[in-house]
């Protein structure tokens, strides 16, 4: 008896379609090279990552992103023509635009804030090792926020050193109950939903769920926006343990 197609040759789970925009030619070549074995799925059960782009300036992204439809764009701040934050800036007044990681370095601190204002899910450093660029991607690519450990602790520094207080986000922020500024809390602190789950003794499901009614409450698209929405409403309590 023939055994059916599906059932004997599964089909592989969709790739990551990848567009990387740098200026450095040998950094996107480093990239590439590190994405390469990526492309063959040799993460076993995870989906393959594949570079469907390369751009060299942040003016190519807008039409780069139309044209290709990746999945994630993996995005440089410093370029000489239209820098990283002007291109998501571009990307936002399209719409629809897939998740943005940003690539830094530690000279760039200054633009952090800006990146995540501007809409990025995650950043991360061009030094980092080829497993923490590949865990990045894929994290984001699902949805996820990655907020490089070497300077995320800066960038919460200068979080709370900026000016806030804005009423509107303070209304937003009143509408979190008392166990969604719990996920809040332990989201700023970079925690994943099953480590909140654990930590909550609560169902990862119902942790999606808070973190879902905490983006509609407080109006943003992502971790990284409700984290900048809290910090900006002068909600510092809300991050930090034990709250």
């Amino acid at each position: 008896m023939a055994t059916g197609a599906n059932s004997a040759n599964p089909a592989p789970a969709p790739g990551i379609r990848v567009l990387l925009v740098d200026d450095q030619e040998l950094i996107r070549a480093g990239l590439a090279l590190v994405l390469s074995g990526e492309a063959e799925g040799e993460s076993g059960d995870e989906p393959p990552i594949e570079i469907v782009g390369e751009r060299s300036d942040g003016d190519e992204v807008v039409a780069a992103v139309r044209s290709l439809r990746p999945d994630i764009v993996l995005l440089d701040i410093r370029m000489a023509r239209m820098d990283g934050i002007d291109a998501m800036r571009a990307l936002a007044r399209q719409g629809g635009y897939p998740p943005v990681l940003v690539l830094t370095t530690f000279s760039d601190d200054d633009a952090l804030w800006g990146v995540i204002a501007a809409g990025a899910a995650g950043f991360i450093l061009k030094d980092r090792p080829a497993d923490d660029i590949i865990a990045a991607i894929r994290l984001v690519a699902a949805g996820g926020t990655w907020l490089d450990p070497s300077a995320s602790g800066r960038l919460l520094a200068a979080l709370r050193a900026a000016p806030r207080g804005d009423p509107a986000l303070r209304r937003r922020i009143q509408r979190l109950s008392d166990r969604e500024r719990q996920v809040l809390g332990a989201m700023a602190r970079g925690a994943t939903n099953q480590e909140i789950a654990t930590a909550l003794r609560v169902s990862e499901r119902t942790v999606k769920a808070h973190v879902g009614s905490i983006f509609l409450k407080l109006e943003v698209r992502d971790r990284a926006g409700a984290i900048v929405a809290a910090f900006d409403a002068g909600l510092a309590s809300a991050l930090r343990p034990g709250t």
